[in-house]
């Protein structure tokens, strides 16, 4: 049954695009909240997964875009997103009818302010950049946080929505203020990630039990959900589902650099950070989990 929604507006009819280790489970919700969802995936078996829970499967991102108000998408990166928006079968040739895009993925700000422009131009559409952070267990458990950038009116319309996904929804400005946000959100979570791995192998290699670590130091200056979460997947090896992969956090951190370049921004903490990581993916592979990190210090006493 069509509800009410925001602003007197009856329920929107939803669209999802890219169904990766986080649109997935994001979609998911959306139709667990009894949400009218059309879904697309490049691979096809993730899409056929949502189809058997009760959403309208699309053989093309225009389909999805055609029967939807409201187009979500999450895909890999700046490539991706122009391949989905102005492809052969991308959404920009779609009547917009008022209709609008959220975007999850993280790319350049540029590249997201760009995108926008040239979409409306092509026909109305409007774009919200909507990065989130919590990785692929917030998106299970629906507490991500997102960060936006867009219109007032376009992120109160989809704010309800967003939130059947996410715990928290923060307007931080016009098209391309997400992006950055997100960016700064990188900075502080891929440097925990590789100084948790350094203070983890000290203490390893120094013989006490690091899987206490978390423990030990709850409720200090040292605690922190990065502390509580990924000191003990990293000590017990526990990599399946990944939390993100190497070569996201990476994307994430020369992205940082680009920018920081542009603004005359010193990151030096980022960029140890970012070399640590480009270490990591040669090591361990680039779709490893993020936290395999911690497996380049390793030695024949850790």
């Amino acid at each position: 049954m069509i509800g009410m929604g925001a602003g007197g507006r009856q329920d929107e009819k939803l669209g999802y695009l890219g169904l990766g280790m986080m649109g997935f489970p994001m979609a998911r919700r959306l139709l667990a909240a009894g949400h009218e969802v059309t879904v697309w995936n490049r691979s096809v078996g993730k899409a056929k997964a949502l189809t058997e829970a009760g959403a309208k499967p699309a053989a093309n991102p225009r389909e999805v875009a055609a029967s939807s108000s409201i187009i979500f998408m999450c895909v890999t990166d700046a490539a991706a997103v122009e391949d989905v928006v102005f492809g052969t079968e991308g959404f920009a040739s779609v009547p917009s009818a008022d209709k609008l895009v959220v975007d999850f993925s993280s790319i350049h700000p540029d590249k997201a302010r760009a995108v926008a422009v040239r979409l409306n131009d092509a026909n109305g559409m409007k774009w919200i950049d909507a990065p989130v952070s919590g990785g692929t267990k917030g998106a299970e458990e629906g507490t991500l946080a997102v960060m936006a950038g867009g219109d007032t009116a376009d992120i109160e319309r989809v704010r309800p929505y967003v939130l059947t996904m996410a715990r928290r929804l923060t307007h931080m400005g016009p098209t391309g203020a997400g992006q950055m946000t997100k960016l700064c959100n990188q900075v502080i979570v891929g440097c925990a990630m590789a100084v948790l791995a350094e203070a983890t192998r000290l203490a390893v290699n120094s013989g006490i039990d690091a899987g206490r670590l978390p423990e030990a130091l709850a409720g200090g200056f040292a605690d922190s959900i990065p502390l509580q979460l990924f000191v003990p997947r990293m000590v017990q090896g526990i990599h399946s589902p990944p939390l993100g992969h190497i070569a996201t956090m990476l994307k994430d951190l020369d992205t940082v650099a680009e920018v920081a370049h542009d603004t005359s921004t010193p990151v030096p903490m980022a960029s140890l950070a970012a070399q640590l990581f480009r270490l990591a993916k040669a090591a361990r592979g680039a779709d490893v989990d993020a936290l395999e990190i911690y497996k380049i210090s390793a030695s024949q006493r850790g």
